[in-house]
């Protein structure tokens, strides 16, 4: 099972995410709100996957990308964001983000996004267990 960090200062998208992931199989291990929270969950919870909205107040999701590639180089970043943020999402993949979904999202798109990171991830997994 693939754990996942959601991070979204929208209540209602990380509640949306929550629901689309459990139903479909995946294993939600923590949200967070803000990018000092996601970082010091990520830490701790050491997830997966983490979807990162790229808009947030305080620290953004570019800035929150960053640090989390500074605590674990491989993370499994999917970022969020609004259509109009073509710039942004460019730079996310600069700075080593998996891939991204466009807000508003379709759920069936996320869940090939994230099916696709998911049989990769448990491949690997499999491959240092043997």
């Amino acid at each position: 099972m693939v754990n996942i960090l959601i991070v979204d200062d929208s209540m209602i998208t990380r509640l949306r995410l929550h629901n689309i992931l459990t139903t479909n199989g995946y294993n939600v291990i923590g949200e967070a709100d803000n990018g000092t929270t996601a970082i010091r969950k990520y830490k701790e919870l050491q997830p997966d996957i983490t979807t990162l909205d790229i808009t947030m107040p305080g620290m953004n999701g570019i800035d929150t990308l960053k640090k989390i590639r500074e605590v674990d180089p491989e993370a499994c970043v999917v970022m969020i964001s609004a259509l109009n943020q073509k710039m942004k999402i460019l730079e996310s993949i600069r700075y080593g983000a998996a891939n991204f979904v466009s807000k508003p999202f379709d759920d069936d798109k996320i869940l090939l996004i994230l099916q696709e990171i998911s049989q990769s991830i448990l491949k690997n997994k499999s491959t240092i267990v043997k």
